[in-house]
């Protein structure tokens, strides 16, 4: 008699679920199909040792790529397909991936979502993981306050907060690593050190300043962390933005995106959302000063009028529209709060990003840089429980574009408002 089970052809056990291509080049494969993630990071630091060599610069090189094509239809998703095959990123850092342009499927951007089927081609730029070895670096840092559980720094413009791919030092992980070794011992805690952001509990953009908060224990960073996610920490921005806001006071609840392209100079980008994409955003905004001419103002923007070259803006500031505006973050967001003041038509001066344009002053000096502070951090002690309240004076570029803006304007009108301006040393 027959066995029924010959009947049914090869155990799909037996059938190769993909066939996998590497530009890297050497034996990729494990049993079962999945990628050798030793070789994979074997090749990649030979090609860096090679580049290293020739005194190529790395960081222009075209990154490794892994090419996967699917010889059965496997109705999965895309992310949970590539976490079973790659598996030294995690599925978090693969659908970043997916998000930031670096994976596609037949040769088109893929959401992480994406179902896979029999012929499809999925090609993976391989990011180089992240270089662990933090190295101390003296770089000046203002303290806010330090004990052994935590410290809170005032950041200075144009500084990273910890190492990217691009950017392996100078950063304030490096700073803060040279502070612990020579000034205060102790260290930053383990919490994120395999992706290279030890300590790190929140982010400022680079040229975001003010109140930032690092763990120096892993008891302290998860318990922080906590009080992030419940939306238990106050955090307060002071911006400076081109236009006059209104009304006074204002919640901004608009969901915030990646930028629909993939095209280089605008996968950083983020947008205004209303699909599946946008995450909820909710930034409460606060008028706390206004500069300038109201009459005729409004009414060329709404004639739709293109904003004015830097060239125009080369005159007197008794004669522009500029806004202080107090921004609370309900909401965590990358760039969520350039984002939606951009979206309402108040882009943060110098943030040529989101359309913020430079200010040139009565005395002929430029501010180019992005005029945004974080001005207030308060949250409770993650050890002790003591509330903790903490503020950082204005960066003298900004705080010179107030009282410049303050003293050239025609109107200056003061808005009451929840932290006294003198808290910020304006």
């Amino acid at each position: 008699m027959t066995d029924p089970k010959r009947q049914r052809g090869p155990s799909p056990a037996t059938l190769a679920d993909d066939v996998v291509q590497a530009s890297l080049g050497g034996d990729l494969l494990l049993p079962g199909g999945k990628v050798d993630p030793g070789a994979i990071q074997r090749a990649i630091d030979q090609a860096r040792a090679r580049a290293g060599e020739s005194g190529e610069d790395s960081a222009d090189e075209e990154l490794p790529r892994v090419v996967f094509t699917l010889q059965r239809d496997l109705q999965t998703r895309l992310d949970k397909y590539l976490t079973s095959r790659i598996t030294f990123m995690s599925r978090t850092q693969l659908q970043r991936l997916i998000e930031s342009g670096g994976v596609t499927v037949n040769e088109r951007v893929a959401k992480a979502s994406t179902k896979l089927s029999a012929g499809d081609r999925v090609e993976v730029v391989v990011p180089p993981p992240p270089d662990k070895a933090i190295r101390a670096q003296e770089i000046p840092l203002e303290v806010l306050f330090e004990d052994e559980h935590l410290i809170v720094l005032n950041k200075q413009a144009d500084i990273i907060v910890h190492p990217a791919r691009s950017e392996l030092s100078g950063t304030m992980i490096n700073a803060l690593a040279w502070r612990f070794e020579h000034v205060s011992g102790g260290g930053l805690s383990g919490v994120g050190e395999e992706f290279a952001r030890p300590g790190v509990v929140h982010r400022l953009d680079r040229n975001t300043t003010g109140c930032i908060v690092f763990a120096k224990d892993d008891e302290a960073h998860w318990k922080l962390g906590r009080q992030f996610e419940k939306r238990t920490v106050d955090k307060r921005y002071l911006a400076l933005v081109q236009g006059r806001v209104e009304p006074d006071g204002q919640v901004i609840d608009l969901p915030i995106g990646p930028h629909q392209s993939r095209e280089k100079g605008y996968r950083e980008k983020y947008v205004v959302r209303r699909d599946e994409l946008g995450r909820p955003s909710v930034t409460i905004c606060r008028v706390r000063e206004r500069y300038g001419r109201h009459e005729g103002t409004e009414a060329r923007r709404h004639e739709g009028v293109e904003p004015p070259s830097p060239s125009s803006l080369r005159r007197s500031v008794a004669s522009s529209l500029h806004t202080l505006v107090e921004l609370e973050l309900k909401t965590g967001r990358t760039h969520q709060i350039r984002v939606h003041m951009s979206y309402n038509g108040w882009p943060i001066v110098g943030d040529d990003m989101y359309g913020g344009k430079p200010l040139t002053l009565a005395d002929g000096t430029v501010i180019e840089r992005q005029m945004l502070h974080a001005g207030l951090l308060a949250f409770e002690h993650p050890i002790t429980g003591e509330a903790m309240v903490f503020t950082a004076p204005l960066p003298a570029d900004m705080a010179g574009a107030v009282a410049a803006l303050r003293a050239g304007a025609a109107e200056a009108v003061q808005v009451d408002a929840t932290v006294p301006l003198a808290r910020f040393g304006i």
